[in-house]
């Protein structure tokens, strides 16, 4: 029996195994941290600090090494409430852990760091925090913005948070939110032309049977009036 070839686990492998294992934690913090809550996480970024915060060893519990994500959620319950949510799974444990949470209103400013490279680091400004953080990948960093720019716009009315330094992708134009809308406007637009022609087709069968009616009518009454005229 041949032993495993590390040389035959490509990039592309491990992106997709950090993938797997990244959508199962999400899928479990969703379900134990905002489920019993009655809320509903929208997104969520695995990332690790670009500086290191000084913290008493007592602070943390003495638990070790963790995992931390930054989640986004919002309430199910009406008027509907936003919220991000910092959420750690320390070493050796399957569970997770609410931390920090801060209400969307309180973001202040969301810097992307560079606005013409996929960069992995980005920066969350609130009323009483900062912090510098680097995600596991660039493109899921991505992805977390586009859904907190989202939802930014949808549930925020008065005072919005400033995107800077981001990607175009981020704020608009190409990014999976417009591409799945434009998706959706699309299978609209395609199912009203279908009912269109429907219609019209259905419309012209209802003249070419009037026609006929009409016709066979016209045929019964000149038929009787032949068979009068012989009669006579």
């Amino acid at each position: 029996m041949k032993g495993l070839d590390c040389e035959n686990i490509n990039e592309d492998s491990l992106r997709a195994l950090f993938t797997c294992s990244t959508m199962s934690a999400k899928s479990a913090i969703s379900k134990e941290i905002f489920a019993p809550l009655d809320e509903r996480m929208l997104g969520a970024v695995q990332v690790k600090r670009r500086t290191k915060k000084k913290i008493p060893f007592l602070a943390t519990g003495g638990q070790g090494e963790y995992l931390t994500y930054i989640c986004l959620s919002v309430t199910n319950k009406k008027p509907t409430q936003a919220s991000i949510t910092k959420v750690k799974q320390f070493e050796g444990s399957t569970s997770f852990v609410r931390r920090s949470q801060w209400m969307l209103e309180q973001l202040r400013q969301v810097n992307g760091i560079d606005p013409n490279g996929d960069s992995a680091e980005f920066d969350l400004l609130f009323e009483n925090a900062f912090d510098q953080w680097v995600a596991s990948t660039a493109s899921e960093k991505c992805t977390f913005f586009q859904i907190l720019h989202h939802t930014c716009q949808r549930y925020l009315t008065d005072r919005k948070p400033e995107f800077i330094n981001c990607q175009s992708k981020i704020m608009g134009g190409n990014s999976i939110l417009h591409s799945a809308a434009d998706s959706v406007t699309s299978a609209v637009q395609k199912a009203s032309q279908a009912l269109n022609e429907r219609g019209e087709r259905l419309g012209r069968a209802e003249e070419k049977t009037e026609d006929l009616k009409n016709s066979a009518q016209q045929f019964a009454e000149t038929a009787h009036k032949l068979a009068m005229k012989h009669k006579c």
